[in-house]
């Protein structure tokens, strides 16, 4: 099986450097800083144009859970419309109903939508109750991926229930690790859990362009000041993918 290197990001001139860094796909959102949230269709039509390999949009409404209501749905679904208009090549979501099990009434609506795109099924699944079922439930949805980080904080945590679920998944559809992934950690779950597909942003802390600053202002979450920008470099892509060579 061909081993994938995926490398989430949030914006092109991150997603040129995943290209350049040697990433097989991207995943596109917007706010990774919250965990990513769906992005905009000018950034995404933007990327498309700049970059050659596959991208899989984010189709996530909001920061938080990943029980929606009705309005919440309809954006979903719209999103993916958009998204398939413009020639992006799949999306990735995930519905949970509140007793923890995949929302499939939901679930096939969304991938009736998004028609002959990737369908991948994002970090919901580890939100959900049975891991198990979840991944069942993902593959007679016709998925093609769970993102995952086995349920626990980062995938290495999470690396028996990965070996798990490479062994019951049994080829039928793609398990792909998230989750404090680096170059070391891909060779090392690699080697423990049979995984050959993998996710990360490789992204770097950037120091503001502003010479100018205004300080004791805060625009958002506490503890994250205006005046440095979450970046991928190529650099860090290139150690994973040149690690994903030998999977």
């Amino acid at each position: 099986m061909r081993s994938t290197l995926e490398v989430c990001v949030d914006s092109t001139l991150s997603a040129v450097a995943a290209q350049e860094g040697g990433a097989d796909r991207i995943e596109l959102c917007s706010d990774l800083i919250i965990g990513g949230i769906t992005p905009g269709h000018i950034l995404a039509k933007q990327i498309k144009d700049r970059i050659s390999i596959p991208i899989r949009a984010l189709i996530r409404p909001r920061f938080g859970d990943f029980c929606y209501n009705e309005d919440e749905f309809s954006i979903m679904l719209e999103e993916i419309r958009h998204f398939r208009k413009l020639g992006v090549s799949g999306v990735v979501t995930g519905i949970l109903k509140p007793d923890g099990n995949m929302d499939m009434e939901r679930m096939k609506k969304l991938k009736e939508a998004a028609g002959d795109m990737d369908f991948a099924i994002h970090r919901a699944f580890d939100m959900s109750k049975d891991p198990f079922k979840a991944m069942e439930d993902a593959v007679t949805l016709g998925a093609v991926t769970i993102l995952t980080s086995g349920q626990e904080a980062s995938a290495w945590m999470g690396r028996e229930l990965l070996k798990q679920l490479v062994e019951e998944s049994n080829g039928r559809i793609e398990i792909m690790a998230g989750g404090g992934i680096d170059g070391k950690q891909i060779r090392e779950l690699a080697a423990y859990t049979g995984l050959t597909a993998f996710h990360m942003s490789g992204k770097v802390n950037m120091d503001s362009r502003m010479v100018f600053r205004r300080n004791g202002i805060n625009m958002g979450l506490p503890g994250f000041d205006e005046y440095h920008i979450w970046q991928t470099e190529a650099d860090k892509i290139r150690c994973a993918a040149d690690q994903i060579k030998n999977v």
